[in-house]
């Protein structure tokens, strides 16, 4: 019997997490998918190429998609999971199964909140020694206090000018196999600023980590097309990650970087995604 099929499992998971795109030597474009299954354990999916995925497979965030994976067992992080056979058509969305963000995030609330009942971490302390101990890569995080966004110019220019090289490279050698849209395949394109956020956890231990989720990458891109100039564009990041979501209910969810975990570094989580419902009356000292 095929590996792969006789641990195989059909999960309905409701999709959180969508990071900007990476580019892979051995798959390409790639997107890191997580999310909650119906019992709020966490299913981290990769690889994925995403933006090659057929209309019933592109998924949205808070959107539930049915699909067969199995163990990854090239990763051991305890949530790690791929795609059954590497078959990306596994990957269906459920019809009409979008939950928007209508009456203040209260449908996505009550879903994560309380019917699949996450546990929401709030001592990174706590979240690091688990990582190290292999307990959990994906979770997801209440910072206490908010304390700034920073911008750094990404200097990662010529490595990823590098990884688009051998991108092409790998194409031409496959131009034989390949169909005209493969071929017409562009990576996205490389986002010029890190954006992070700086933030205090419940024992006032102060953290600044990098947000990589695919949210902020288009948010870049979209001011960018539309002020022809980065600073402009950078300006524009930080007053929606800070300005308007600086009044929010903010929650992080955070993921630790593979190799990382493996070393079990000082702190091997990023933010992978931002829950940024309002923010309600009896917690507005959050921010005082």
């Amino acid at each position: 019997m095929n590996k792969d099929i006789s641990k195989m499992d059909n999960k309905k998971i409701l999709i959180l997490v969508k990071t900007y795109t990476n580019l892979s030597k051995k798959y390409g474009e790639l997107v890191c998918t997580a999310g909650i299954d119906e019992n709020g354990k966490w299913i981290r999916l990769h690889p994925i190429p995403f933006r090659k995925l057929n209309d019933y497979g592109k998924y949205h965030k808070y959107e539930y998609v049915q699909v067969k994976i199995t163990k990854n067992n090239s990763d051991p992080r305890p949530e790690s999971y791929r795609i059954l056979n590497n078959d990306i058509n596994n990957i269906k969305i459920i019809e009409n199964s979008f939950i928007n963000s209508d009456k203040k995030w209260e449908t996505r609330k009550n879903i994560i909140f309380n019917q699949t009942k996450i546990k929401v971490y709030n001592n990174l302390k706590e979240i690091i020694t688990l990582s190290h101990n292999n307990k959990i890569s994906l979770v997801m995080f209440k910072p206490t206090k908010l304390l700034d966004v920073i911008a750094e110019l990404n200097n990662d220019t010529e490595k990823y000018g590098a990884k688009i090289n051998e991108f092409e490279k790998q194409k031409l050698q496959l131009d034989l196999f390949t169909n005209e849209e493969e071929n017409l395949f562009k990576p996205m394109p490389f986002i010029d600023y890190k954006f992070s956020y700086k933030f205090n956890d419940i024992n006032g231990k102060e953290s600044t980590l990098q947000i990589i989720d695919w949210e902020i990458g288009q948010l870049y891109l979209n001011l960018l097309k539309k002020y022809k100039n980065k600073q402009e564009a950078k300006n524009g990041v930080i007053k929606k990650y800070k300005d308007e979501f600086f009044k929010k209910d903010i929650y992080l969810f955070l993921g630790t970087i593979y190799k990382q975990h493996i070393r079990k570094s000082k702190n091997p989580f990023l933010i992978i995604g931002v829950f940024y419902p309002p923010l309600m009356e009896e917690t507005r000292d959050f921010f005082n």
